[in-house]
């Protein structure tokens, strides 16, 4: 088992999630990756959240233990040893410090980029208002939540548990080689969502083939509370 290189805490992931054609995702597909659906249908995820008390090889560095993360991705299998490895691909991660950026984008060799970001979380004993905004063009995009301040058991079989159920990250190096590494953390619960609000410019922060989520309908949308996770050593698939 590879060692830890990461390890923080994942927390208050809002998670929208819709039904695309799998033609969007294949020009992403890593090498001896497929797609993994659920119900014959393929999703992709818009996902914000907070890492805390990040530490990387047990060291928390200065200034970059507590920030946001915004990422589009999508959801693959890999087969090894006649098992299934049920993983993500990132079409774009989002973090607002270029030292983060840089260290993923060269040691995972995933595509981090640096904006602007913030975020706002609201307690009363009934509700949780959760929102993540970050910065592109002089626009700030947002996805924001409001839900019942009672968590909830995933229920086996259901799309929560597919979205939030991928333990592994794959990336695509070239058309001969993927990167893989585990991610592990406890199973998580989810919060009963009342409202909630997209406004992002996906084709400008992403790319156009991405235009039509401008002004789509997501199929779900999650608030998962998250947890401690540890984040391990990458390897190449050959």
């Amino acid at each position: 088992m590879n060692s830890i290189f990461l390890s923080a805490e994942w927390r208050k992931l809002v998670m929208a999630n819709y039904v695309v054609d799998p033609s969007l995702l294949l020009p992403y597909l890593p090498y001896k990756t497929e797609l993994d659906c659920f119900n014959n249908q393929c999703y992709l995820s818009l996902v914000g959240f907070r890492f805390l008390n990040t530490k990387l090889k047990g060291v928390k560095i200065p200034f970059h233990s507590n920030f946001e993360e915004v990422n589009l991705r999508f959801y693959v299998r890999f087969k090894s040893n006649n098992e299934w490895k049920r993983g993500v691909v990132f079409i774009k991660e989002i973090v607002p410090k270029p030292a983060l950026a840089f260290v993923a984008n060269t040691l995972y060799k995933e595509n981090y980029d640096t904006m602007p970001m913030k975020h706002e979380w609201k307690t009363t004993e009934n509700s949780l208002f959760v929102s993540y905004q970050w910065n592109w063009n002089d626009k700030w995009n947002q996805l924001s939540v409001s839900a019942a301040n009672k968590p909830m058991p995933i229920l086996q079989g259901s799309e929560a548990e597919f979205i939030t159920e991928h333990y592994w990250g794959y990336t695509k190096l070239n058309d001969k080689k993927t990167s893989e590494y585990e991610v592990e953390h406890p199973r998580w619960k989810t919060y009963l969502i009342n409202s909630y609000e997209i406004d992002v410019d996906f084709a400008s922060i992403y790319d156009e083939r991405f235009s039509f989520l401008n002004k789509a309908t997501p199929t779900s949308v999650f608030l998962a509370e998250g947890s401690i996770i540890n984040v391990r050593s990458v390897t190449t698939v050959v």
